[in-house]
């Protein structure tokens, strides 16, 4: 799984790079190091549409249409309040904040237990509590030892162990849904400021196959002017891919930075976009290999 997303990165960094020649499906599938029948094979796999399908849904001119299209989504959402859980594909997200109690004793009762795992989009490294997920982020070989020390230092008197088998029931749990919805919310236990904490339960009212801009979120937090310091909230996002900070564009339809990559947001976002969007709706041509 994590040499396919490689290859899927790797293959969307070429064609919109690319554009402008029209690169054949052979072309693209040399590029990657694949053979036209497997490089077919596994977009489709991956993405359930065909290359030239996913990549037109991440030009400029369909992410402001989509911009557009996803305000009256949002503003319904946003209309019944930030509290409450939200819902994420197939699952029920809740937020539960550390309190000021907890954050001064810097986890002395909190029990942390964290792996590293595969997903569709890579790597992940994954820290749960007895209250909910503390933080997922992408990672990759290098850097899984960067992440427990992160993890050691917001929570330096916490039980820190790894545990594969309940990190790996957690990740199936978010990255493929059983087809009979769980009962119960999946819990995030999120330590962060008031402000921070108000952006990303914000993000979470962004439905699959809705976008929207930084300005747009300040406004909806009743901080119209407040646009930057947006943005570095999400920056600072601890729990990757559940709370969607990958669904916040440019005003201008630019994907914009991205805490785990620009070609991992490009390809999150293709892959919700291409599920969300009727397989009969009209794209705009980009003149992309079929």
């Amino acid at each position: 799984m994590p040499d396919d997303y490689q290859r899927i990165a790797k293959a969307i960094h070429y064609l919109k790079a690319s554009s402008l020649d029209q690169p054949s499906l052979d072309e693209a599938a040399k590029h990657i190091g694949l053979s036209r029948f497997h490089f077919q094979r596994l977009f489709r796999r991956f993405a359930g549409v065909s290359p030239k399908r996913f990549v037109q849904h991440l030009t400029n001119e369909h992410a402001k249409t989509l911009l557009d299209q996803s305000m009256s989504i949002l503003d319904t959402s946003f209309s019944v309040g930030l509290s409450g859980p939200s819902r994420l594909h197939d699952l029920l997200i809740s937020v539960d904040a550390v309190t000021p109690g907890e954050y001064k004793s810097g986890g002395s009762e909190l029990r942390i237990e964290y792996a590293v795992h595969s997903t569709p989009f890579g790597q992940c490294f994954i820290a749960l509590t007895e209250r909910g997920i503390c933080c997922l982020e992408f990672i990759d070989s290098t850097n899984k030892e960067f992440s427990i020390q992160k993890l050691q230092k917001m929570w330096p008197k916490a039980r820190i162990n790894e545990n594969p088998s309940r990190a790996e029931l957690t990740i199936q749990q978010i990255f493929n849904p059983p087809d009979i919805f769980p009962r119960t919310p999946l819990p995030l236990f999120l330590q962060g400021t008031n402000f921070q904490l108000k952006v990303w339960q914000a993000l979470l009212k962004i439905p699959v196959g809705c976008v929207t801009s930084y300005g747009y979120l300040a406004d909806k937090i009743g901080q119209p002017s407040a646009s930057r310091a947006v943005g570095t909230a999400i920056g600072n996002n601890p729990i990757g891919y559940l709370i969607p900070c990958h669904r916040v564009l440019r005003g201008d339809g630019r994907i914009g930075g991205y805490r785990w990559g620009i070609e991992r947001k490009q390809t999150i976002l293709g892959k919700e976009l291409c599920v969300a969007q009727s397989s009969d709706e009209q794209s705009p041509h980009t003149g992309f290999i079929e």
